[in-house]
């Protein structure tokens, strides 16, 4: 934080030297994690907030109705909501390499309906997958820079979460209610980014490979691809705006967890959990440069998916928002 203030006391060309030395590491959009280094010795603290909401039923590229899945299954969701609170840190252990820490605490809701018309809802909510890992630049010219991602994700979110539903007292909720994979499993990733002037922009590839088999449950969820892209433009000294484009594509569950049963909803089947989707989300970063919250960072985005294909009958999304606060001393 000194460094910043410092920095922004003196002449005018260190401090635009400075903004701009800072520029590519301050204007990804909320949503991005794991965009940059720090330098050697500094700490950053980070918060974020990640809501999602579902709505409807989607097979392929087809929405489905209720009374349609309802042919086929006794119970259809109608709609989920998800909350996610992320408190990280990250610290500097040279200019290349930083460390970094990411526990998650999750919230979700969904609604059902049943054949008979009943409706009814399930919750669950708790400390989700915990990651760590690390990012290291590898390539740094211009402005432009290539970092590599890996971090290990822990299972310490709950695979047991229960709720009450018309059929049964403390059932075992489906896969997508779960908190956590209950896995070991791998986040390798490559990043990319760049800035000249105004503008900044960047690219991220990350894979989720599960390990070690399948959970205490019997099953291990699908591995997962996502791609990114975006760009920012600061308009202002402290404001940027952003657009990025995320795709991303997910498997169906390998094996299965016997207190399911696959032909009641299908949230339960292990092979109607794959999919592809494609968002698109706008954001604005605002980046205090100076004063009492020199270096800190707020970034907020929205999204909407457009295009979902999905091995369904499978929950839609509508649309995502995230927030994120980091401060860096």
């Amino acid at each position: 934080m000194t460094t910043c203030l410092l920095a922004m006391s003196g002449s005018p060309a260190l401090a635009a030297d400075h903004h701009h030395h800072h520029a590519h590491l301050t204007e990804s959009p909320a949503g991005v994690m794991g965009d940059h280094v720090h330098h050697k010795g500094s700490w950053m603290f980070s918060y974020t907030y990640m809501t999602m909401h579902m709505d409807g039923m989607r097979d392929g590229t087809s929405d489905l109705s209720n009374s349609e899945v309802l042919q086929d299954f006794m119970v259809t969701p109608t709609s989920m909501d998800m909350q996610m609170h992320v408190l990280g840190t990250m610290y500097a252990v040279t200019d290349d390499f930083t460390l970094m820490a990411m526990a998650p605490w999750i919230r979700k809701e969904m609604d059902h309906r049943t054949r008979m018309g009943v409706r009814f809802s399930t919750s669950s909510e708790g400390l989700g997958d915990v990651k760590l890992g690390g990012i290291y630049k590898v390539y740094s010219r211009d402005d432009q820079q290539w970092l590599l991602n890996f971090s290990v994700s822990a299972p310490t979110g709950d695979i047991d979460e229960k709720g009450n539903t018309p059929a049964m007292r403390n059932a075992q909720l489906p896969y997508p209610m779960q908190l956590g994979s209950g896995t070991w499993d791998l986040l390798p990733g490559v990043t990319y980014t760049g800035a000249k002037q105004a503008w900044s922009w960047g690219g991220q590839v990350l894979g989720t490979v599960r390990t070690g088999g399948n959970n205490d449950n019997h099953y291990s969820l699908g591995d997962r691809l996502e791609l990114g892209g975006w760009g920012a433009y600061r308009f202002a000294p402290a404001w940027s705006t952003s657009l990025r484009l995320k795709w991303q594509t997910w498997g169906n569950i390998d094996g299965s967890d016997p207190k399911l049963n696959p032909d009641v909803v299908p949230t339960a089947d292990p092979d109607l959990q794959g999919g592809t989707r494609a968002d698109v989300l706008a954001g604005v970063n605002f980046y205090a440069p100076a004063g009492v919250f020199g270096g800190n960072r707020l970034a907020v985005e929205g999204g909407v998916p457009v295009y979902e294909n999905l091995d369904g009958p499978q929950m839609s999304t509508q649309w995502m928002l995230n927030a994120s606060w980091q401060m860096v001393f």
